[in-house]
């Protein structure tokens, strides 16, 4: 049983965790049969214990329409409260499931694209030698999306910039790194702020073409700022995407871009790569987690092996 304190309507009682299952599967799918078979249950008994869940909690979950399944007020208010309990339920099953020494397991672990691409490849090699038993998932976002996947439970482990989207939840954040940022260019394309530069300023990239990220990257965030913080409007030659795409585009001499070293060191193959002029530009990679629930016993094991990387 699952004790539910206040979604909104009064309810103080005890529901099934099955009924927070069936609830949510509904919810994602917008559809009875669909979530029935994705639960692996007969369709009415979905929608039987779905109806007892209304009773439980004295309210309507569901606006049932010929074809249109939506979510009331308090099924609304229900939705992130089940998701998270049956993301830490998963959770803990899988922390009682580990056998000793780590021989099997799961580590959900959320990283920016570009860290993906600069840091990780070698931490997570490692990592995989040692535990080769421990499934690995990653899931590639911003860092805004990420906070949001870490505060459902749907992650154990993420690598952000900070600082933290705010308001944002209550997270656990240790510093990693701090990366200084670089221009890349074509190496047949104009070199910014001229042929022999040793180093580009930021005010050497007014009249340049930028190739861009998508939004919600903190790349794109941080360059625009610098930009306009040195007078002017940065022009794009494209924009909206991800890592490899933008190192791509620059290659192919479509415009510059200023991205992590790391990732240039790693990916720039084919690419001219140009310091930034004191004081430059960094970010700060750090690595987080909910604080109202200790990570994994894998996770643990990942976020030591990352610190002392």
């Amino acid at each position: 049983m699952v004790r539910l304190v206040s979604i909104g309507v009064g309810y103080r009682g005890r529901v099934q965790f099955q009924q927070l299952q069936y609830f949510v599967a509904v919810a994602e799918t917008r559809h009875f049969t669909r979530a029935a078979e994705l639960v692996h249950v007969a369709q009415p008994s979905l929608s039987q214990q779905i109806k007892a869940l209304e009773r439980e909690l004295g309210a309507d979950l569901f606006l049932r329409a010929r074809g249109n399944i939506t979510l009331t007020d308090a099924g609304e208010a229900l939705l992130p409260l089940a998701r998270r309990i049956l993301a830490d339920a998963d959770t803990a099953r899988h922390e009682v499931l580990e056998l000793a020494q780590l021989r099997r397991g799961r580590v959900r672990l959320g990283a920016t694209p570009s860290v993906c691409t600069g840091l990780l490849p070698d931490v997570l090699r490692a990592f995989h030698d040692r535990y080769p038993g421990v499934h690995l998932l990653v899931e590639e976002s911003g860092s805004h999306d990420l906070v949001r996947h870490l505060a459902r439970g749907a992650l154990d482990l993420a690598l952000v910039v900070l600082p933290l989207p705010s308001p944002s939840p209550a997270l656990t954040t240790v510093e990693l790194l701090r990366e200084d940022l670089v221009v890349v260019s074509s190496p047949e394309a104009a070199a910014p702020g001229g042929e022999g530069r040793r180093t580009v300023r930021i005010a050497d990239l007014e009249g340049e073409r930028l190739v861009m990220f998508r939004h919600g990257y903190d790349l794109r965030e941080l360059t625009v700022a610098a930009c306009r913080a040195e007078g002017f409007e940065p022009e794009f030659a494209v924009e909206g995407g991800e890592m490899d795409a933008v190192l791509g585009f620059v290659r192919a001499g479509l415009g510059v871009a200023v991205v992590p070293r790391m990732v240039a060191t790693r990916s720039g193959r084919g690419l001219r790569v140009t310091a930034l002029a004191r004081p430059g530009l960094h970010r700060t990679i750090a690595l987080a987690h909910r604080s109202d629930v200790a990570p994994p016993r894998a996770a643990r094991e990942l976020q030591r092996m990352l610190l002392e990387r």
